[in-house]
């Protein structure tokens, strides 16, 4: 399998499909690269080189204990880029992974960034602190820590519901979906699934945001029970003034997965665009 060392020495499997413009998926927690199983064939059958990674933590990639942060997810996300020698490079970014392209663009820049797409991202901010009232309370990721602690499977199993929106009579996907997905959740490290909860639950990403300076897509769910769309996709939207946003209505956090045909159509329009 390939593997990208950092300069931590972790290594990280990737996926590297087709040819032409480079894009680069990351993934959300706590899933790993398998997740862009909807929209990495048609965006390589569409005529560009996709590449997807396993985080730190997760999936095939290395278990450290350490790394956890944002920091060093975006120094992660520099050595595939450098090591694959990528430019003119769309970054698509799901749930956690969108913080990831913030921080990137802050600490690295956009030398080798053509293009941003941010879904169901986490940006500009989740938590609820004395200056940003309309956050998450800090008990939810509280409670998903000490559930993770307790149970990870059961967690997993129940976290699924509201990640795809499934009621008691009707979901969005189907039950093998949701079972495939806690699979790919169950790769990953204890330690990687709790330390993530902590950072995407906690990091302020407002500085970060004046650094999307590149074409902006912002796709969000306004049924989004995760990050929920008032305090991060039209947070983000306003936080970058020439950003494309799109609300889909009804969506839930899920979208890769239950709106997959819709986000592939709009994320190869933004590409060709």
């Amino acid at each position: 399998m390939p593997f990208i060392e950092t300069r931590d020495g972790t290594r990280l499997f990737y996926k590297d499909w087709g040819s032409g413009s480079p894009v680069v998926f990351l993934h959300g927690w706590p899933l790993d690269a398998d997740m862009w199983e909807y929209q990495m064939p048609a965006v390589t059958e569409a005529g560009f080189r996709t590449i997807a990674y396993d985080r730190r933590g997760f999936g095939r990639s290395d278990q450290p204990w350490s790394g956890y942060e944002y920091d060093t997810f975006a120094d992660d996300l520099q050595a595939v880029l450098d090591q694959l020698d990528l430019h003119g490079v769309t970054l698509v970014g799901f749930s956690m992974g969108g913080g990831e392209i913030a921080r990137y663009l802050s600490r690295h820049g956009s030398d080798r960034i053509a293009k941003a797409v941010l879904v169901s991202a986490v940006t500009p901010m989740m938590l609820k602190t004395p200056d940003h009232p309309d956050g998450v309370d800090a008990h939810v990721f509280e409670g998903m820590i000490d559930g993770l602690k307790a149970d990870r499977p059961h967690f997993l199993a129940n976290f699924a519901k509201t990640f795809f929106g499934a009621g008691v009579f009707s979901s969005p996907a189907s039950t093998e979906l949701m079972h495939w997905t806690c699979d790919l959740a169950l790769r990953g490290s204890p330690k990687a699934s709790v330390e993530c909860v902590r950072a995407f639950g906690a990091t302020d990403f407002r500085r970060d945001m004046a650094h999307f300076t590149i074409p902006t897509l912002i796709i969000h769910g306004d049924a989004d029970q995760t990050a929920p769309i008032a305090v991060t996709g039209r947070a983000s939207a306003a936080a970058i003034p020439d950003a494309l946003f799109t609300e889909y209505e009804g969506a839930p956090h899920a979208i890769p997965f239950t709106h997959a045909a819709e986000l592939t159509g709009d994320l190869i329009a933004f590409l060709r665009g």
